[in-house]
């Protein structure tokens, strides 16, 4: 009798099953924005390729406006970007050839999400 008692649950507890279940299903549950998240970014790696759902900030630098203004808007055109600003006037400072320049840019920020 002992041997029996001691395999059934007592009334009115759960099933130590039960408990367990529950506790697996909540973690899923709270767990589940972190979870896709890092599965788009292994899909996006494994891949090579941008992936619906995740978010996205693109930095360029054009030589004027007029050139700003037309990468916008062919990125707009295809629905690359959900927005673009152009940011007149950005100093830029870099290596060519060996030696140091700087010239004065137009930057193009492109958000994607």
């Amino acid at each position: 009798m002992d041997r029996l008692g001691s395999r059934c649950p007592l009334p009115g507890y759960a099933r130590p099953s039960i408990l367990i279940c529950l506790l697996i299903l909540t973690a899923c549950l709270l767990t589940h924005p972190v979870l896709r998240t890092l599965s788009l970014q292994l899909l996006s790696v494994v891949t090579g390729s941008y992936v619906s759902g995740t978010h996205s900030i693109v930095f360029v630098n054009c030589p004027n406006e007029q050139i700003a203004r037309d990468i916008a808007r062919a990125i707009l055109d295809k629905k690359l970007a959900a927005s673009v600003n152009i940011l007149p006037k950005a100093s830029s400072l870099y290596y060519w050839n060996g030696e140091i320049e700087e010239a004065t840019e137009v930057l193009l920020v492109g958000a994607s999400f």
